[in-house]
């Protein structure tokens, strides 16, 4: 009797922690991203979040003095850009949205060369390099749960997701930053949400 209370006991916890795995990360559900935040692209254009386009987003936060996971994911999201393109999909069916968050530091020249190394240019219009206010950074950030601080190091701290929306912004799965981003995976998600 003691090893039926025990097997119950172990796969009510599994089946808890299955539940919270998926509602927290598999499928978080509707990100209410602020309508009343407005960004300045790379190339001085002003994005809102009121107006975003009605297709999926991927959304990377970042900054350009990050020693590890961010320049290696936005290398990734790169290379998953390239394979979209021949797909014919990107930036007609998805748009990809990276977003400093160390406004102060990434100055709109500075974040300007770092999405150049990524081949971002004026003319590719599916992905968007934002800066804006700290304030507004934080409400974005706040909205789809990333956390990040300055220690007054110089190196931020920061949560490792990035966030795949659907058309209707609906929190459709984060994927890890770094090398746990799993460009494969990654563009399976992408292309049977379009599909």
């Amino acid at each position: 009797m003691k090893k039926i209370y025990i097997i119950f006991s172990a796969l009510l916890v599994l089946g808890i922690s299955a539940g919270i795995y998926y509602l927290q990360v598999i499928r978080p559900g509707s990100a209410e991203l602020p309508s009343d935040v407005v960004m300045e692209t790379v190339f001085g254009e002003n994005y809102s979040f009121a107006d975003m386009p009605d297709k999926p987003h991927l959304i990377e936060f970042m900054y350009t003095n990050c020693p590890d996971v961010c320049p290696t994911t936005t290398l990734k999201m790169s290379q998953l850009r390239h394979e979209l393109k021949k797909e014919g999909v990107f930036g007609d069916e998805v748009e990809f949205i990276t977003i400093t968050i160390a406004p102060e530091d990434d100055t709109l020249q500075t974040l300007q060369e770092y999405a150049g190394r990524f081949e971002v240019t004026p003319e590719n219009d599916g992905w968007k390099f934002l800066r804006g206010s700290e304030a507004d950074t934080k409400k974005v950030a706040d909205a789809l749960g990333f956390l990040y601080r300055d220690p007054g190091t110089g190196d931020i701290i920061h949560s490792t997701y990035t966030y795949f929306l659907d058309e209707d912004n609906n929190l459709i799965e984060q994927f890890p930053m770094g090398e746990g981003f799993d460009k494969e995976r990654v563009y399976n998600r992408i292309m049977n949400t379009i599909s």
